[in-house]
């Protein structure tokens, strides 16, 4: 069965307009959608290594794009869309440590979640809440996105034919290990933004936030 579903999604990478479906779900995935867009964005490299490049510069730029749609809703719409949105993603438990560690540190949180599959779309909804500056939100978006979608666009660029070769083979192992590292992602996300023992006083003291107008 899943040898069955490669091959179906490898035949949709690449489809004609399997570009625009990429958009569409980078662009979503930064504000409301749950599904990442890393399956399609490595078997459309996969299809077409010579256009890795291309794939992951569209990636990033959606992805830029629905972040500043998700930083929008946090920041006229929080009362109204943006808890639904929280609570129907399951991170609404994570949301006041974020906003936290978000005025703390600015930037620095978006660039470390650059080189983690932890939900962006966290980050993008709790920045427009706190009205982190634009700029600064803008910028960090953009190398951190760009950093984690042009690597994988680089890699399969550079390794594309042998890439497609090992996974042909170790198809079950690679998703083992895509799995692990998901899994590992929201782990070191959970000990950084409110799960482990070393975080900041400040912040480990955060509740769950329930009104908009609360300070943490």
């Amino acid at each position: 069965m899943l040898r069955r579903l490669y091959e179906w999604m490898m035949e949709k990478a690449a489809h004609a307009h399997a570009e625009r479906w990429l958009f569409l779900f980078s662009f979503m995935e930064s504000s409301f959608f749950p599904i990442p867009p890393h399956p399609l964005l490595g078997l459309m490299c996969l299809a077409r290594p010579d256009k890795a490049l291309r794939y992951g510069m569209v990636c990033a730029l959606a992805s830029v794009l629905g972040g500043l749609f998700g930083y929008a809703i946090g920041f006229f719409a929080y009362e109204t869309i943006g808890v639904t949105l929280l609570k129907t993603l399951g991170l609404w438990d994570s949301f006041p440590a974020a906003a936290c560690y978000l005025r703390e540190f600015g930037a620095e949180i978006i660039l470390i979640k650059g080189a983690t599959p932890i939900p962006f779309k966290l980050l993008t909804l709790t920045a427009g809440f706190i009205h982190m500056d634009l700029w600064t939100f803008i910028w960090a978006s953009v190398l951190s996105r760009a950093f984690q979608f042009m690597l994988v666009g680089l890699l399969f660029w550079k390794f594309g034919p042998p890439i497609k070769s090992f996974i042909d083979k170790y198809l079950a192992w690679v998703t083992a290990g895509f799995l692990v590292l998901v899994v590992g992602g929201f782990i070191a996300f959970s000990m950084l933004a409110g799960g482990g023992a070393e975080k900041s006083d400040k912040c480990s003291n955060v509740v769950k936030m329930q009104e908009p107008a609360s300070s943490i």
